[in-house]
């Protein structure tokens, strides 16, 4: 969706900063902006309109122009471009930056400037991208929110009442509003897919192992171990990104190539299902009605959908067990005063047995379309923790715990699930859905959210970030 196709005179690009980058890359390699411009419209942005948001809490702008200019110089000289080339990104302050401070939220790190990139940040500088940044984060990755003792509150760009989701808030929040051409976010329980829907951005948590998690900042080995069902994944303004960057941050050496599986040549004669609602997590009306829509544009389309698709599985056992897994990733606990490594060999081994009731599920179909969370974005809630916290939902008030239902059960299976926006409810907050497959099928189901965001308007800005 270009939404600016030339400037007038001197005059920048207005809305270059919502363009996809595809559509910046396109622009930078033709000469029709520089690295240099789009980088500095970027800063100029954040400084005017990041004051309400709070999203870009570290500031690294002089040597990202610096590098920009230095981009520039590459291109005037024909010098090989990567694929990224000239592109200004931030990072979700999770990962490690070299030079640059990396906290994790955490105040324990509050003066943390790693000397190494987490892997996948080196990737994308490798292929020519700009870290100029990086986004708030709740301490440790572990809230649905996006706050902490360092930074503060970072506020959902459609209603500054509501938070962003989390935990990659910030960066889902920084693209909504155009501040950065994409992010790299972390997942363990949903933190790149609640921020994803709740922004009204794409979304992409890659099947589990595919790319590299070193330098994740935890409070355990510093990054050094790779945390159990932790990915790394982008979130941009277009499902063309997600695949571009795939394929930049995937494992690409050995001892193990990562194949992202292969997206279908004809959507119509994918067999879809639909898992919109279920007792064991109740979803609010605005939620399911505007779910119900996805399909019902799908099968207008051609592309048959099943509505009675479901696992063979005890939903609520798949999500707890993924939430105790959850907890294990990111608790600051070691196994001297922990559950121990038993425990945890005893729960992986059920989580096996689930691993191949989804997998014999996708024996029948290709994909299936599920909520990512039982609400809409919701008010900010700071005090107390999962155990203590409700939310309302049909006129009744249900546990903080019901939030990550729908998403742990897929994320425990290690299974690939692609976020695009879906279009907005009653309310006026941005919704969306997970597009879930097999593992490895993370190609067909950016190719399906591919459709279904074509099918119901993909991104659209906030009012405040035109």
């Amino acid at each position: 969706m270009r939404l600016v196709d030339k400037r007038e005179g001197d005059e920048p690009l207005s809305e270059i900063g919502l363009l996809s980058t595809v559509e910046q890359i396109d622009l930078i390699r033709r000469k029709e902006i520089t690295s240099r411009e789009l980088t500095e419209h970027f800063v100029d942005r954040i400084e005017r309109l990041d004051i309400e948001i709070n999203s870009v809490v570290t500031r690294d702008f002089e040597t990202a122009i610096e590098e920009a200019a230095l981009a520039d110089q590459k291109i005037r000289s024909g010098d090989h471009l990567g694929r990224l080339h000239g592109i200004p990104v931030t990072v979700k302050d999770a990962l490690k930056t070299k030079g640059i401070l990396s906290t994790g939220g955490a105040t324990e790190l509050r003066s943390n400037v790693p000397d190494e990139d987490a892997a996948v940040v080196a990737a994308i500088r490798r292929e020519g991208a700009i870290v100029m940044g990086k986004t708030n984060l709740p301490r440790w990755s572990g809230d649905i929110q996006a706050y902490n003792d360092i930074f503060g509150t970072t506020k959902n760009p459609w209603d500054l009442s509501r938070g962003p989701g989390g935990s990659s808030g910030g960066a889902a929040a920084a693209v909504a509003m155009g501040f950065t051409s994409f992010e790299i976010g972390t997942d363990i329980g949903g933190s790149i897919r609640f921020p994803a829907a709740f922004n009204g951005v794409w979304g992409h948590k890659p099947s589990f192992g595919i790319i590299p998690t070193t330098g994740y900042l935890d409070h355990i080995n510093g990054g050094i171990n790779e945390a159990d069902i932790n990915v790394f994944g982008p979130i941009a303004r277009s499902a063309e990104d997600l695949s571009l960057l795939l394929t930049v941050m995937k494992r690409n050496s050995p001892p193990w190539i990562a194949d992202l599986g292969t997206a279908p040549k004809d959507l119509k004669l994918l067999k879809v299902g639909a898992w919109l609602d279920d007792e064991f997590c109740p979803v609010d009306e605005e939620v399911r009605k505007q779910l119900e829509k996805v399909v019902d544009a799908l099968e207008r389309d051609g592309i048959p959908v099943d509505r009675s698709a479901r696992p063979e599985l005890d939903p609520n056992e798949a999500a707890m067990l993924g939430l105790w897994l959850v907890q294990r990733a990111i608790s600051q606990s070691t196994d001297s005063d922990g559950p121990g490594h038993r425990i945890w060999l005893d729960r992986h081994a059920r989580r096996e047995e689930l691993r191949l009731k989804w997998a014999q599920f996708f024996d029948k179909y290709d994909a299936v379309i599920m909520p990512v969370c039982f609400v809409p974005p919701f008010e900010h809630q700071q005090e107390g923790d999962f155990g203590s916290r409700t939310l309302m939902c049909n006129g009744e008030r249900r546990n903080y715990v019901d939030v990550v239902k729908w998403t742990t059960m897929v994320g425990m299976a290690y299974l690939p699930s692609t976020v695009p926006p879906i279009g907005l409810g009653k309310s006026g907050m941005p919704i969306g859905c997970q597009v879930v497959g097999n593992y490895g099928d993370d190609s067909l189901t950016i190719a399906l959210a591919t459709r279904i965001g074509d099918l119901m308007g993909g991104y659209q800005p906030p009012p405040r970030a035109v």
